[in-house]
């Protein structure tokens, strides 16, 4: 006879588990609390290293394309959708391979690879020479972003009580805005201090990607204490044993995933919600740092473009939390509606009508709020519509091989914006402005960026055809 198993783990699975008042975080001990900080510690510098590319992507491909006489030569606005594009199929990868990697390996393990990976590409970023060789960087460091997100928010899943994991995924998926505001920190503090010559012989950009190594550091802690889900280990010991039971068969079988009709459903509506955020917030809101130079004169850029980038993600906080009590008072389908009707409405008030600085202070903090809080639900929904033995991977392709058709946005948003210009040697043209005038008759600035944003914009309409066919998950225990 076994003693009944008494993991954080296994009381999180248990459906029985007795009820407890008080807030969620008065069920966490020790140890659920050092789980927590490491994953999102894991997860807070991997949006640092990839919000340090969204602020300096276009400095660097000024400097590597050879065009820092015209900043807006329109090569490089469609460079830049190219690299962005890359580092999304890089992500893409990442989340599909490391996320099954994570159900066969290991969630802590696979969490050490993929932070050394990602930190260690982003620190190469810097020594670029070109454009093939910058974009081969940001691919890299895509697939230990990608791959990360599936290790963390699996590990969390599996390891907190049943009652505190919606919040403590919240909570995780919050935290990722923490490192976006650091990486604007780092920007600020780079850009200020060597805004054109740099530092040691390496110019401002190139500083930026190069402190991108440190999380690097976080692989000692995880290879200190932290240690695989009890959960995880029971499915790999029935494995072992070739026990004909739901716990024995693969771990992280991508073929099981499509061929069981139930994990197959659950896969078609997670990819579906994660495209629209992921279009949406790679394709659109994240290029707030071209906006605003766009109407910012340039001697002030540096710092408008660091307020921007840390209030969109100061906002993005406190969004992406608030998912996860919206979803305790309702339900998991009702929390993403209207976080995605909050992210459409957000977009087309700052794409369409912010033209002024001191705008920047409550339109972007209302973007950032908008656009992120629906990642807050993929955080705490995908990982529930998994088994233990598919956690990692179902999580790692919904939230990521979204991005495969995702990575289209960037590259729809270069080109949808050159279907917007005014004619080559217009007037307009020159002014950089756009054939239409509906913008600046209602007071707005014609720019081909803002109509190419509000076209793009649509794709938060999509959700509402989606969610009447998503399962519920509120209330119900981890699928085994």
């Amino acid at each position: 006879m076994h003693a009944p198993d008494m993991s954080p783990s296994a009381s999180a699975a248990r459906p029985d588990t007795p009820l407890v008042t008080g807030p969620w975080w008065s069920e966490l001990n020790g140890y659920h609390w050092f789980v927590l900080v490491v994953a999102a510690l894991g997860w807070l510098f991997d949006t640092m290293d990839q919000q340090l590319f969204v602020l300096v992507r276009q400095p660097a491909l000024v400097d590597l394309l050879g065009h820092s006489a015209n900043p807006q030569h329109p090569e490089v606005t469609r460079y830049g959708g190219y690299a962005t594009s890359i580092f999304i199929l890089g992500w893409a990868t990442g989340g599909l391979v490391f996320g099954m990697f994570g159900d066969r390996w290991g969630r802590a393990r696979t969490m050490m690879i993929t932070i050394l990976m990602y930190s260690l590409f982003t620190g190469l970023s810097a020594l670029s020479v070109g454009w093939w060789d910058f974009a081969v960087y940001r691919f890299l460091t895509g697939m230990g972003v990608g791959g990360e997100f599936a290790a963390g928010v699996a590990l969390v899943a599996e390891v907190m009580p049943a009652r505190a994991r919606p919040f403590a995924l919240g909570l995780l998926q919050a935290l990722s805005a923490v490192g976006n505001m650091l990486a604007a920190v780092i920007y600020r503090l780079i850009f200020g201090l060597a805004p054109e010559e740099g530092l040691a012989g390496l110019t401002a950009w190139r500083l930026v990607f190069l402190v991108g190594i440190l999380p690097a550091l976080l692989v000692v802690v995880i290879r200190w204490r932290l240690r695989e889900p009890e959960s995880w280990l029971r499915a790999q010991e029935a494995l072992a044993r070739r026990e004909q039971t739901e716990a024995a068969k693969q771990l992280g079988d991508l073929r099981e995933m499509f061929a069981d009709p139930r994990w197959r459903y659950h896969t078609f509506i997670g990819v579906a919600l994660a495209f629209c955020g992921v279009v949406g917030l790679w394709g659109i809101g994240f290029w707030t740092p071209e906006l605003v130079r766009s109407f910012v004169p340039k001697e002030e850029q540096s710092h408008y473009v660091f307020l921007t980038s840390f209030l969109q993600n100061l906002g993005a906080f406190f969004g992406i939390y608030l998912f996860s009590l919206i979803t305790a008072w309702t339900n998991r389908r009702v929390a993403f509606l209207i976080a995605y009707l909050l992210a459409l409405s957000a977009t087309v008030m700052v794409f369409g009508f912010m033209t002024k600085p001191h705008e920047i202070f409550w339109m972007i903090p209302i973007l950032g709020f908008s656009t992120l809080m629906v990642f807050g639900g993929f955080a705490i929904y995908f990982p529930e519509l998994y088994p233990t033995r598919l956690r990692a991977t179902g999580t790692g392709f919904c939230y990521n091989v979204a991005r495969y058709i995702a990575a289209a946005g960037p590259m729809g948003l270069g080109l949808i914006t050159g279907l917007y210009a005014a004619p080559p040697g217009s007037e307009r043209a020159q002014q950089g402005l756009s054939e239409l005038t509906w913008l600046s008759g209602i007071g707005s600035i014609d720019t081909p960026l803002r109509y190419a944003a509000l076209t793009l914009s649509l794709i938060y309409l999509l959700p509402l055809v989606i969610l009447p066919f998503a399962p519920e998950t509120k209330g119900k225990p981890l699928p085994e």
